[in-house]
């Protein structure tokens, strides 16, 4: 009976060890959370992920390209737009602005002559950047 009593505590007591290990617990890496939500607010706030495209011209990628090989088999590839960062003067605005531009859109800009002529032609607001 003894042997029994202990036998039923040990096994008892291997249970409630691995549940709280295996998530009924506490976490096991809880200090990982504490350290990841200060780094974020240091750098200006909430991580938004924004769209690979133009914000000029909406440009973006191509999912539906082929590939094709020499076989003459096909396989799916994506065609990604040429993206560039640009720093432009906005006369309306009086200051300048960040913008994620694809080649396209600069050679746009340069063909209307102002970041502010090719935005108003796209309709563009421009006091977001």
């Amino acid at each position: 009976m003894n042997k029994v009593l202990l036998l039923s505590v040990f096994l008892f007591g291997v249970l409630a060890s691995s549940a709280s290990a295996f998530g009924f617990g506490r976490p096991l890496f809880s200090h990982y959370l504490h350290h990841a939500a200060p780094s974020t607010a240091k750098r200006g706030g909430n991580l938004v992920m924004r769209e690979r495209a133009c914000d000029l011209l909406g440009k973006k990628a191509n999912r539906k390209a082929l590939a094709q090989t020499f076989s003459n088999k096909k396989s799916h590839k994506v065609q990604a737009v040429n993206l560039q960062w640009k720093r432009l003067w906005s006369d309306e605005l009086k200051r300048e602005i960040r913008i994620r531009l694809s080649t396209k859109g600069i050679k746009t800009v340069n063909k209307y002559g102002s970041v502010d002529k090719a935005a108003k032609k796209f309709g563009v607001d421009l006091s977001k950047f």
